[in-house]
């Protein structure tokens, strides 16, 4: 009996791989399985080896596992590039179609299953991936039904006869493999809770939490991995009064938005990093007008194209420092699904609070892994508006000009939407005075630069930093930011195992920095470990530049386009002591 399965699809690009994770993990999230679910795929439309891993507990788990218990391959390929991941008692399941070889270096166990035969005798090859997933059931020891359900769902639109057929071929692939399948290699998984949860990606999650938040407009152009956040409005918003355009380019994405909010519309837009790069002077021009404005940042590998499918967090220093001159900005990076909904929700209050563009930091694995989510709460996602003025406003002897941008102790001035009796002023990205006119008087220079840097001295954001600190002197300190916390806490197990004393940060307001927070962590440990996917060590740096004991800070980085695994982690942490 185990508690924990890893299994794992692959084949060409366009073949049916990602349905066929899907209709598995969906069935088993059903029972009340804990899942996580990372996907590998080329930057194409079709074509390419594409696979996905998908692990599967009765316990919480946030990363994709060292090893495999089953892969299940449609071709040579598939075999060739992932077998090594497999334990001695693991199994491949292939396609017979193209005479897979076992190869020589593992004890896993091949079965040749003719996928595609059994399939194309019930009327299409395309059902080859419904045999597989039966022959995963055999080797489960699962009850087919329980993919029933979930196969209604899918196939219910195409007809009651599309659906029986597909039943059929796992019941097919089922049996087969129940004739074929060795007695000792059946893995029977523990029961899991019957508890009913969500299972979804990050970039679901942050669509969902600007929905919750009262965002009405999206303005966005589309990209991996950020796509799927425009997909999901495009649908939800048009119902609630809202819309979404797509737009010609990310300039052209970001302008509008700025434009949404200065109208009093609570918007957003999404890229990736090259798309960043477009928006930057745009994101300038909502720090010095200080219009609100909310941007998903879903990083991936770079420069240029770069690796546009592929996991990075090289985006951290441009999210910081990119835009020309200085403005004030708040960066968020939330660590799982869960986060990512709350955190995108509270961006919007951040940013109409502090009147300045907030970016929300998400990596490739976060926004496209797909993990088991507690159930959401919206009623927990207040709407807070900062110091728009919504009531009458006074009016101005002489008939002046409103001070839009008032001089005030916090740096934030009163807000107003268009239209308003009272409230007229001007908008302009060249330095201005407290009404709007521009201004290039030095003195007003250094007040109005003052005042808008001052504005994020003392944000408030619960949690900054997510500690797992019992350790009041620790071996050791792992630091990190986004989707790696996952592998993270496995490691941590493992070197506690060891003997060491380990703490964890896991820092989810990367601007401005928590140093203090970060000081008293980095103080009371001997070393401390920042584990990011970069070359360069950036989150190092900054913790550097923020907290100093720069002689404690080791950089683990890993930049190949593949999310960390936990014993690599471990393996790394080890090699420092």
């Amino acid at each position: 009996m185990i508690n924990q399965l890893s299994w794992k699809v692959g084949g060409q690009q366009g073949e049916g791989i990602e349905s066929t994770g899907e209709i598995f993990s969906i069935a088993l999230n059903r029972l009340g399985y804990y899942l996580y679910g990372y996907r590998h795929f080329s930057s194409r439309i079709k074509g390419g080896h594409t696979n996905n891993k998908i692990r599967v507990s009765t316990t919480q788990v946030r990363s994709i596992s060292d090893d495999l218990d089953i892969l299940v391959a449609f071709d040579q390929e598939t075999v060739d590039l992932n077998y090594k991941e497999l334990h001695d008692r693991g199994i491949i399941i292939a396609d017979a179609k193209f005479n897979p070889k076992q190869p020589e270096d593992t004890n896993a166990s091949l079965y040749a299953v003719p996928f595609t035969d059994l399939a194309t005798e019930l009327g299409t090859s395309l059902m080859k991936n419904m045999v597989a997933v039966g022959a995963t059931c055999a080797v489960l020891d699962l009850d087919i039904n329980v993919f029933r359900e979930v196969v209604q769902e899918i196939f219910g639109k195409k007809g009651q006869q599309v659906v029986d057929k597909n039943m059929e071929a796992v019941k097919a692939g089922f049996d087969y493999m129940k004739e074929n399948l060795a007695e000792d290699a059946v893995m029977h998984l523990e029961k899991a809770d019957g508890k009913k949860r969500l299972f979804m990606i990050g970039n679901d999650a942050i669509a969902l939490g600007a929905v919750a938040a009262g965002c009405r407009f999206m303005a966005a152009y589309p990209i991996t991995p950020a796509s799927e956040i425009m997909e999901y409005l495009i649908k939800a918003l048009p119902p609630l009064g809202g819309a979404v355009i797509q737009t010609e380019d990310e300039i052209a994405a970001v302008t509008m938005a700025i434009g949404a909010n200065y109208g009093g519309v609570r918007a957003i837009t999404a890229s990736a990093g090259p798309g960043l790069s477009l928006k930057m002077e745009a994101i300038g021009l909502s720090g010095i007008t200080e219009q609100p404005l909310v941007i998903v940042d879903t990083q991936r590998g770079g420069p240029s194209t770069g690796l546009p499918t592929k996991q990075e967090q090289s985006d951290l220093m441009q999210m910081i420092y990119g835009t020309h001159g200085e403005i004030p900005k708040i960066v968020l990076a939330p660590s799982t699904v869960q986060e990512a909904f709350y955190d995108t929700a509270e961006a919007f209050n951040l940013a109409e609070e502090y009147q300045c563009p907030v970016i929300v930091l998400s990596d490739l694995q976060l926004s496209l892994g797909k993990q088991t989510v507690e159930p959401l709460d919206p009623n927990k996602v207040e709407i807070r508006r900062g110091k728009l003025q919504t009531g009458e406003l006074p009016e101005i002897e002489n008939k002046g000009y409103f001070k839009r941008y008032e001089v005030t102790e916090d740096g934030v001035s009163p807000r107003v939407i268009p239209g308003m009796k009272n409230g007229i002023h001007h908008v302009t990205g060249v330095e201005h005075d407290e009404t709007g006119k521009p201004s290039e008087s030095a003195a007003n220079r250094n007040a109005q630069m003052d005042k808008r840097m001052r504005k994020i001295e003392n944000i408030k954001f619960d949690t900054p930093v997510y500690k797992n600190a019992p350790h009041d002197e620790a071996d050791l300190l792992i630091v990190g930011f986004n989707s790696t916390r996952g592998a993270i806490e496995e490691a941590i197990g493992r070197l506690e195992n060891d003997g060491l004393k380990v703490n964890h940060a896991h820092i989810r307001l990367i601007h401005p920095f928590p140093a203090d927070e970060m000081l008293s962590l980095v103080k009371s440990a001997k070393k401390v470990a920042v584990v990011e996917n970069n070359a360069t060590g950036q989150l190092a740096n900054i913790l550097k530049m923020n907290v100093g004991h720069a002689e404690k800070v080791k950089k683990v980085t890993k930049y190949d386009g593949n999310p960390f695994l936990p014993h690599e982690i471990y393996s790394r942490c080890k090699e420092l002591f």
